[in-house]
């Protein structure tokens, strides 16, 4: 049985336009299995969703909708969740199914093939946080609690470090000694949270350039996707997610850390678009603290690597035993690079926002 007869029944039961012609894999996703659906009307995304990663679709999916519902209404190009025939945001049967329109006229980048790509991505990013800056960030539900905690992930660290089950802390003391070392650089953005100091937000928490649907034929965002982490947290976050990734010049598993350098370049083409979105929401606080962002982004995807790696790579998949080790330390080197660049970052973050 092929994907179109297999999935047919399931397409059906959603408010789809015309008669279905196909059902076939798309994209490059690895968490939902995804489709694309093609009518004699037009084209739709399904998807069956991840229920093993996301077990409360209820939660994920209400607050997709909110969150879509709250942009659609103020004119701001995003997904729209096609309901089931009873109304509902998605299908339990055989699984667990929704179904989006599908958005024409994009594409997705894996990589920017210019800086002017990567500036454009951070202009998306900072105009999904500026369009939602009046939105009530708390009524979303945390569909991955304390994902950003960085306090909570380095106890998590230290207690791998301290069980050690599989006698790995001695392949990586060099590693586990740097981490250790930071402790007092972990806790502020949580505390700042905590005191009000920084807003609490509606955060995307996977901010990687495949995201956001870029216009075929300008390379401007459309529309940010892939919105199942949604959930409130704090601007640095996001704009750090996407500096530890984007701004790197190496793969997040280069086995050679002499090819992993932070690039100051690539971080002032994110930091002009972005900054350039949210000229007008942005706190004083949080611009003080997007440098600072980056360097706990990326400490803190190092720890959580170097503690998957301790306890026998039970979260991560890996492709080799030393998999998570060489993650991370790829993020430490990138992180005791931005360390010592942060007076520069501040500069290209005040530059960017005229300050």
């Amino acid at each position: 049985m092929n994907d179109t007869e297999r999935c047919r029944p399931i397409a059906e039961r959603f408010e789809i336009e015309g008669k279905t012609l196909s059902i076939s894999p798309y994209g490059e996703g690895h968490i939902n299995v995804t489709y694309l659906l093609v009518t004699d009307r037009r084209r739709y995304i399904l998807q069956k969703m991840n229920t093993k990663i996301f077990p409360d679709s209820d939660a994920l999916m209400g607050n997709i909708c909110a969150v879509t519902g709250y942009l659609r209404e103020r004119g701001v190009e995003t997904l729209r969740v096609v309901p089931t025939r009873e109304g509902a945001p998605f299908l339990r049967e055989q699984g667990t199914w929704r179904v989006y329109d599908f958005i024409e006229g994009t594409v997705t980048y894996q990589t920017a093939p210019n800086l002017a790509v990567f500036r454009n991505s951070g202009r998306a990013f900072g105009e999904f946080q500026n369009h939602l800056d009046g939105f009530r960030a708390g009524q979303l539900r945390p569909i991955l609690p304390r994902f950003h905690d960085t306090p909570k992930r380095f106890a998590d660290f230290c207690a791998a470090l301290s069980a050690d089950p599989l006698g790995r802390a001695a392949e990586c003391r060099a590693e586990t000694e740097w981490l250790l070392s930071g402790e007092a650089n972990y806790g502020l953005a949580m505390a700042e949270l905590k005191s009000g100091g920084l807003p609490l937000r509606v955060t995307h928490n996977d901010t990687k350039l495949n995201n956001i649907l870029m216009d075929e034929k300008t390379d401007l965002g459309r529309a940010v996707i892939d919105l199942d982490t949604v959930m409130p947290g704090s601007m640095i976050f996001d704009f750090g997610d996407s500096i530890r990734f984007g701004a790197s010049t190496a793969a997040e598993d280069e086995r050679d850390v002499d090819r992993v350098h932070f690039s100051l370049t690539l971080f002032r083409a994110y930091a002009e678009g972005f900054c350039g979105a949210v000229k007008g929401s942005i706190t004083a606080r949080e611009r003080e603290l997007l440098p600072y962002g980056a360097y706990l982004m990326t400490a803190e995807c190092g720890m959580r690597f170097l503690t998957d790696y301790l306890l026998g790579d039970v979260y991560f998949t890996t492709k080799y035993p030393e998999h998570n080790l060489v993650r991370a330390r790829t993020q430490l080197k990138l992180m005791s690079e931005m360390e010592r660049a942060l007076p520069q970052m501040d500069a290209v973050i005040r530059e960017a926002l005229g300050k």
